[in-house]
């Protein structure tokens, strides 16, 4: 269970540090109007709706993958279901900030919002057991 926890910790940490990096490096810092809301028009509304979408989205798919599948009575038995599902789950955040980063820069606060949420989700025995209703063994 440890190393399976350890491989998708480790596949957590490296779509977060892309993301991160990609941030850092792409992102206007120099400017104030970073953490100020920007104008929200008909032509930036769908800007608005990508990281709302991708919200709802990753989080369909997420739960939809864990029902859709056969769940086995050990937790480590369902440990690549959980990894298939975490990673179309992050994925999809990870695809809708470089989407904002690169495409509408005035939302990049939003993009930020997107990032926090994704490194919330890291794996931990927990959560897994959690979300995949187990009992703790």
């Amino acid at each position: 269970m440890n190393e399976k926890l350890k491989t998708i910790k480790i596949i957590h940490f490296g779509i977060c540090a892309g993301v991160i990096v990609a941030y850092y490096v792409l992102g206007n810092w120099s400017s104030t109007k970073i953490f100020e809301l920007p104008e929200i028009n008909q032509n930036s509304i769908l800007y608005l709706l990508v990281p709302i979408g991708a919200y709802l989205l990753s989080n369909f798919l997420f739960k939809s993958q864990l029902k859709s599948a056969e769940l086995k009575p050990k937790l480590e038995d369902n440990m690549a279901i959980y990894q298939t599902a975490a990673i179309v789950r992050w994925a999809i955040l990870e695809g809708a900030a470089f989407i904002i980063l690169i495409l509408k820069e005035d939302f990049i606060l939003f993009g930020i919002l997107i990032v926090f949420y994704l490194i919330l989700l890291h794996p931990t025995k927990e959560r897994i057991i959690k979300e995949l209703n187990h009992k703790a063994l």
